[in-house]
């Protein structure tokens, strides 16, 4: 939100005790007054995305700043509206030059949904975002928590939020036990940012409440001293911060392998392949992958004309949200050009001197820049 909230005197009284308040209803209503106070000398009232709010820059936004961190996301940001300053730009705009402003940001499948969601605000709303909440959680990629932050903060409509930030503070405030991830945990948190979302001033609760989790409330080492409802909250009164809210059930983490292909011809173009529509980096460009060693040495008999015994290289470890995946990169300098693997649709050669503005996942990137500097150094 691009206006910063108005200075007013409110009383800077403590909260009473927990225990003589435990109504959550009571405790609720103090929520919103004491954030918003709060907001006013400690919020972020500066941030790319809060100057001009329209609807299709905060719903930009919102996409990148799933699961990833403000400092990460402001240079993508400006980026992406330099080249893509409206729906109508993004939507008609190459997959691959989109995916190209997304790479190293991650999650790829936000890129896809984001144009896909452009795509249908075109064909279906001439264009305009959609006013309406259900129009606008019909499109791709846009949840519950996003659509009310879209219409809140460019709008100024009341809409509870509940992403990972506001769920960490309402966790804690209200003492809810139980892992998020469940049903019957996150109704009760969807009432409760329902009960604390006020009826004026959204815009700014909305971004105070967001801040306040994302600044003062942390997941780790919460700043409670700092915190404007930390006299209210239950967490700190029973000591359970570092318990709320409840993580997820342990698991094994799954791990999962794949040989690569780095195809080499004159020491600095590499062969790309594009990755299925779905799946791990959907739709961006990669190396060719093999499940096993012996399918990589056999797909380069058959495909690499004039090429040599393929290199194991130094493998590459890449952590994603659910899964480690290792990477084992095979190295084939080729000598000749194969009529099967001309630049089209499904092969290019990448010319590491001169990249083309493709979508390049970071770990891919970073192998072929490692494979490219050695090869030169050689």
């Amino acid at each position: 939100m691009a206006v910063v909230p108005a200075k007013t005197r409110r009383s800077s009284a403590p909260d009473p005790p927990l225990s003589a308040d435990p109504t959550p209803d009571a405790r609720a209503a103090r929520f919103a007054p004491r954030v918003l106070e709060w907001f006013e000398t400690a919020g972020r009232t500066d941030l790319p995305w809060q100057r001009d709010p329209t609807s299709y820059r905060v719903w930009v936004s919102e996409i990148m700043l799933q699961q990833t961190q403000v400092a990460t996301v402001i240079p993508y940001y400006v980026a992406f509206m330099q080249r893509f300053p409206g729906v109508s730009s993004l939507a008609a705009a190459p997959l691959d030059e989109v995916l190209h402003l997304w790479s190293g940001l991650g999650y790829y499948a936000r890129a896809r949904n984001l144009q896909r969601a452009a795509q249908v605000i075109v064909a279906r709303h001439g264009g305009d975002f959609p006013g309406a909440f259900e129009e606008v959680t019909a499109l791709p990629g846009i949840g519950r928590s996003t659509a009310g932050a879209i219409l809140a903060l460019s709008r100024g409509e009341r809409h509870a939020i509940l992403d990972g930030n506001v769920r960490r503070v309402l966790a804690r405030y209200f003492g809810v036990e139980g892992y998020p991830g469940e049903a019957a945990v996150e109704r009760r948190l969807w009432a409760l940012s329902e009960a604390c979302t006020p009826g004026e001033r959204v815009a700014a609760y909305t971004q105070a409440v967001m801040d306040l989790g994302a600044t003062v409330c942390t997941r780790t080492r919460p700043a409670c001293l700092l915190c404007p409802v930390s006299a209210g909250c239950a967490a700190r009164a029973g000591n359970l911060q570092d318990r709320l809210p409840t993580p997820r059930p342990r698991m094994t983490r799954p791990e999962r392998e794949a040989w690569l292909v780095v195809a080499m011809r004159g020491g600095h173009k590499v062969l790309l392949e594009r990755r299925p529509p779905a799946g791990i980096w959907g739709g961006l460009w990669g190396l060719p992958e093999f499940p096993t060693r012996a399918h990589a040495d056999q797909w380069c008999r058959e495909h690499l004309s004039g090429a040599g015994a393929p290199r194991l290289a130094a493998p590459l470890r890449h952590a994603f949200s659910h899964f480690d995946y290792h990477l084992r990169p095979l190295v084939v300098h080729c000598l000749g050009k194969s009529e099967s693997l001309r630049d089209d649709d499904r092969y290019r050669w990448y010319d590491a001197r001169q990249p083309a503005r493709v979508g390049l996942p970071k770990p891919i990137t970073t192998l072929v820049e490692r494979v490219t500097h050695e090869t030169e150094n050689e």
